[in-house]
């Protein structure tokens, strides 16, 4: 005797057929998740789908609010963050690669907003992960200055980045219109059970006491064209590092959000 499908199987067949057919956005992938398919099958769709994602702040708190997880919206924010097809008019730069290497880096084609890595003589993307938020809750006041101040802490899941780097470190960040690289933030990552954690502030809330600033790196740039500047990292030894994109929500709420943070670990 031949195997039926249940009859409520037909509009989650229907749902996949018709995301095959058109490229995958947030609302197909949030269909698909609401129709029950699993992690895994979602993640293979968009991997081998086109698709264009919308990955911003609330895009993100949206997907959440969705019942999309972690690991679906990383793959999702991975498609993105992949080198724009040849159609595209590409802004080419060639960067100066360290003093250490002695060659110049001649980079690629580069009109997505994102960080890339130094890998040999050409740019690497660097993937994104994502990054759970949630701020310490109660509010404090520093001294009699009446700046308004809180911590912020930050969530990674898994042990380490599977982007691996060796020193010297050079990245390249193409930022989104009028953000300027002083906005970015290099963190370095604590180990925590199967996830890395980081302490810091975000939204122009300055901090001067209370741990805020402790995982903060400070770091030199160099712009090389517009929305593009280049990045050396100092002497900060081996770990888990990231680089913060800066907040579109209010990170001062006591309510968690998501974002995403381009992490990567030193080796020496």
């Amino acid at each position: 005797m031949g195997r039926f499908f249940p009859f409520q199987v037909l509009p989650v067949f229907l749902g996949v057929l018709a995301c095959a057919q058109t490229s995958l956005n947030n609302d197909s992938i949030a269909k698909m998740v609401k129709a029950g398919l699993g992690d895994d099958i979602v993640v293979s769709t968009i991997n081998s789908q086109p698709g264009n994602f919308a990955t911003g702040a609330n895009d993100l708190i949206a997907l959440k609010g969705g019942g999309v997880s972690d690991k679906i919206i990383a793959a999702m924010m991975t498609k993105m963050s992949s080198p724009a097809s040849p159609a595209a008019a590409p802004a080419v730069v060639t960067a100066a690669a360290p003093a250490a290497s002695g060659a110049a880096a001649s980079l690629g084609p580069v009109n997505e907003v994102g960080v890339y890595f130094l890998k040999g003589e050409t740019w690497t993307d660097l993937p994104p992960e994502v990054v759970n938020f949630k701020t310490g809750g109660v509010l404090k006041t520093i001294g009699t200055a009446g700046i308004v101040k809180g911590d912020v802490n930050g969530r990674v899941n898994g042990e380490h980045s599977k982007t691996q780097l060796k020193t010297p470190v050079t990245l390249l960040v193409y930022t989104q219109e009028g953000v300027a690289i002083t906005e970015y933030q290099l963190l370095r990552l604590r180990e925590s059970k199967d996830a890395r954690e980081f302490r810091t502030v975000t939204g122009g809330v300055m901090h001067v006491s209370g741990g805020a600033t402790r995982d903060l790196l400070p770091f030199e740039s160099k712009k090389l064209a517009p929305r593009t500047y280049q990045i050396v990292l100092p002497s900060v030894g081996s770990g888990d590092f990231g680089l913060l994109p800066p907040a579109s929500s209010d990170a001062t709420s006591s309510s968690g959000r998501i974002g995403k943070i381009y992490s990567f670990r030193i080796i020496e």
